[in-house]
Order: structure tokens, then sequence, then C-alpha cells
């Protein structure tokens, strides 16, 4: 079998009937295919550069169209189109599924990197989010009563009822219920609630 010549160098073969060479390929004669290779390579490349426009994945792609060529030399029907309008669809086709192919996995890696970054931002705020009101909470149970402050910090951070914290601090309930709400008003003003 004759060395291959690179992409788009040499001469294509317009005197040979590539109707009868495609017929020897497809009884897998490796010199009628390298006949068609020298003949087809340059116009296949031509199409796949256009529609690829990267040298090195054209390369590639017009390399695969030349194994079809090979593999479905059978395929192949005389009265459906000349030889290298077969090729040339064939060509187009993996050319247009190539650069299809290529900017679906880049939308793929630009949704991801939109979600991380999103999701960065999202965290940072929201950690600075947190602290802001933890912050704020703190400032504003330091403005209660140490009675107030007391059953709230029972209530609300320790998960005792009314009823439990009255129990803990040896004190009425009612009287423990009028110190929550008090605290819980101040605190509602003081965190700027709005009901």
């Amino acid at each position: 079998m004759n060395q291959p010549l690179p992409f788009g160098a040499g001469p294509a073969t317009g005197r040979t009937d590539l109707t009868e060479v495609m017929q020897k390929v497809a009884h897998g004669d490796k010199q009628a295919f390298s006949v068609l290779y020298d003949a087809l390579a340059p116009v296949v490349f031509g199409i796949v550069i256009k529609v690829v426009r990267d040298r090195a994945q054209s390369e590639e792609v017009a390399q695969e169209v030349m194994i079809d060529l090979w593999r479905q030399a059978a395929r192949y029907r005389p009265d459906a189109g000349a030889v290298t309008s077969w090729a040339a669809t064939i060509a187009h086709r993996r050319a247009v599924d190539r650069v299809r192919s290529a900017q679906a996995a880049s939308d793929r890696e630009q949704a991801q990197a939109a979600r991380e970054h999103t999701t960065a931002f999202d965290e940072v705020a929201e950690q600075v989010e947190t602290r802001l009101e933890s912050e704020q909470v703190r400032r504003c149970m330091r403005g209660l009563t140490e009675l107030q402050r007391q059953a709230v910090t029972l209530a609300y951070y320790q998960g005792l009822t009314y009823r439990e914290v009255a129990e803990a601090l040896r004190t009425p309930l009612p009287t423990i219920k009028t110190r929550m709400r008090d605290g819980l008003i101040r605190l509602r003003d003081c965190m700027g609630v709005t009901t």
C-alpha cells in the first residue's frame, strides 16, 4: 500500500474513475483504497477544515471520514451520485457533528463553572449574613433585662417549654410568660422586625 499523503497535499486524480475504484475498495482492495485516499483526502480535508476551523481537529475528522469510506464502501451506490459527492456528504456531516460535540462540551463546562461560581458566592453571602444576624441577636439580647435574657435563653437556646423554664427558674408560670413576651417584643423591636 502506498504511504498516504498528508491532508491538503498531493494531486486529486481526476482521470481515475472513482466508481470503479470504490467497487474495488468495497471488496477489500487496499491498493484501490490508496488510490481513493489520494484522490479524496484533499477534498475531504478542505470541507472539514471549513466547518471545524481547527487544523488538528480537522485532520482527525478527515481521517475518520477516510476510515468511514473504507468501512462503508459497500454501501456506495453509483446511481445515487458521484463518489466525491458521497465522500463530501460524509465529511460535512462528521465535521458538523464534531463542532456540535465541541460546543455541547463547552456549554456543559460553562454551565458547571457558573453553578460552582454561584454556589461559592451564595455560600459566602450566606455566611456573612448569618454572622451579621448572629451579632445583631447577641447585641439585642444584651439589651434585655437579666430576667428576660434568662427566660429567652432557656426557651430558645435550650429548647425548654414555658413550664420547664418556670420550674428551672423557680418562678410562677404567668411571670415567665410575661418576661418572655416582654423580652421577645424588645428583641423584635431591636432587630427591626415588623409584624
